[in-house]
């Protein structure tokens, strides 16, 4: 599964990623990766949390981008869950590329079980219809 998490600037998109993977945390079984494009979130997560700073590894298109989650799985195959925040900020994401994205992330789901929850900078009004259905709105 993978969930795109949209909403205005401001509409807490970033505090939903931190509690759900810090609630996931507790009640899981698996490990939980928090990838970010900075550390500022390191006290806010629990300690279990893997917080990743993508910034450290290059990332500046959807292949590479790609092929750093599939890296991150490929070290841990207990890793159940991926949340990516502001992701944004360092690559531009398209609404072609978010299928292209999505496409590749569900065939990862389907061999490997890990779910992906990824911040991007859309409302769900810019979204095709698609797409809609692997999208969680937050509201001011």
């Amino acid at each position: 599964m993978c969930k795109f998490i949209l909403g205005e600037k401001g509409a807490g998109k970033t505090k939903w990623l931190i509690d759900n993977a810090n609630k996931d945390m507790k009640e899981g079984n698996g490990n939980i990766a928090f990838i970010d494009v900075d550390d500022d979130h390191i006290f806010t997560l629990n300690y279990n949390v893997r917080l990743i700073n993508a910034m450290e590894f290059n990332i500046d298109s959807v292949e590479s981008f790609y092929g750093f989650l599939c890296g991150t799985i490929g070290m841990d195959y207990d890793l159940e869950k991926i949340y990516v925040d502001s992701i944004y900020k360092v690559i531009n994401l398209s609404i072609d590329d978010l299928k292209d994205l999505l496409d590749r992330l569900t065939l990862i789901k389907e061999k490997y079980g890990t779910q992906f929850y990824i911040n991007v900078d859309y409302r769900l009004k810019d979204m095709p219809d698609e797409l809609k259905e692997h999208c969680i709105e937050l509201e001011l």
